[in-house]
């Protein structure tokens, strides 16, 4: 079986893995798993409730910027009716 790979199509993201590399002396894979972990330790995932309300915490000049996205996202809002059988 082959090993895992992963595609980056950034040419900064490669140069920046590679010389990361060879200053630390470590593995390309362990070098982009020690990044993505630390992104995902600072970017917990958060529901969409409580992203609103951050942003209603950041002031409120962004506040109205947040209601108008509600008002967006509830006008789009519809049940799902189920399968028509």
């Amino acid at each position: 079986m082959a090993a895992p790979q992963l595609s980056v199509r950034s040419a900064k993201a490669r140069d920046l893995a590679h010389e990361l590399s060879r200053r630390e002396r470590r593995p390309i894979h362990a070098i982009v798993e020690d990044a993505l972990t630390d992104y995902a330790r600072r970017h917990p995932k958060e529901s969409a409730a409580a992203f609103l309300r951050r942003m209603r915490a950041i002031g409120e000049a962004d506040n109205e910027a947040v209601v108008e996205m509600e008002r967006a996202l509830e006008a789009h809002l519809r049940p799902h009716r189920g399968p028509n059988l």
